[in-house]
């Protein structure tokens, strides 16, 4: 059974940085991709990033240049660096993990809340 340690989030006021990072019972590595959604009160979960295995990295438009993605090797953890935080931000943020072979399959962390006010 594949499980996703999350970690980070918390309260933090607006224009402020939180760091989330996401950790695996396997290699980071094995893994094809991984990434990160959220999800707002009331709404849907949504896509936010992702960094595929040769690091290449996406993100959606509202977080383009305010969020980002790294890897410590050593720790064989993600990251989700989160500056310039605004009050729309506030959400659960959820790590996931998807590999494609030999098929597709989608692994998920429990979730942590980050909280954007002042």
């Amino acid at each position: 059974q594949v499980q996703l340690v999350e970690s980070g989030g918390g309260l933090v006021q607006p224009g402020g940085s939180l760091r989330l990072g996401c950790a695996a019972s396997r290699s980071i590595f094995s893994f094809d991709v991984m990434g990160w959604y959220r999800q707002a009160p009331g709404n849907e979960r949504v896509f936010l990033a992702s960094i595929a295995n040769d690091s290449t990295t996406y993100y959606i438009d509202s977080v383009k240049g305010r969020f980002t993605i790294s890897t410590d090797n050593a720790k064989d953890t993600r990251y989700l660096q989160m500056d310039s935080l605004k009050p729309e931000d506030t959400a659960v943020y959820y790590c996931y993990a998807q590999t494609h072979q030999p098929r597709l399959r989608h692994y998920w962390g429990q979730g942590t809340l980050v909280t954007v006010s002042s």
